[in-house]
């Protein structure tokens, strides 16, 4: 690789100024590979969180874990995932909490005196489609009695 100075003079030493990237296919492929090493460092952080998360896992084996990492970094990396994901996974919600889908609350209706506002607002929830059949007949009955 020939080194550009300031003045354009093109020699074969190193200078103080110096051009890293000569044309934009390198250029893309610094990208890419930033790209790829950012990656890298966040599954490598999530599996060193994960390692430290595990209650089962003995700290030996914590430490041969680790060893690896720093000897072979991708490829421990990818046996990592193979090995240990479905548990990593599991031990990861199990961090976030329990989730909230199955306790499903359907938006409130605006209290209304008259029976004919309450069911022709609940109409108008069934049609955008924010309730189903069913709640806009609970809705339906409760207005009623």
């Amino acid at each position: 690789m020939c080194r550009v100075n300031r003045q354009g003079d093109t020699q074969g030493e190193s200078s103080g100024t110096e051009v890293v990237v000569n044309s934009f296919g390198d250029f893309f492929w610094l990208l890419v590979w930033a790209f790829v090493f950012g990656c890298y460092l966040v599954v490598l952080f999530q599996i060193i969180v994960d390692l430290f998360r595990d209650q089962d896992l003995s700290g030996w084996w914590k430490a041969v874990w680790i060893v690896f990492l720093i000897i072979a970094p991708f490829l421990s990396v990818l046996i990592y995932v193979i090995v240990r994901g479905r548990g990593m996974a599991e031990r990861h919600q199990a961090a976030k909490g329990p989730r909230e889908v199955d306790t499903y609350v359907p938006p409130p209706i605006i209290h209304m005196s008259d029976p004919a506002d309450q069911i022709a607002s609940a109409q108008t929830l069934l049609d955008k489609g924010a309730i189903t059949q069913a709640e806009f007949d609970q809705l339906k009955q409760k207005a009623l009695a």
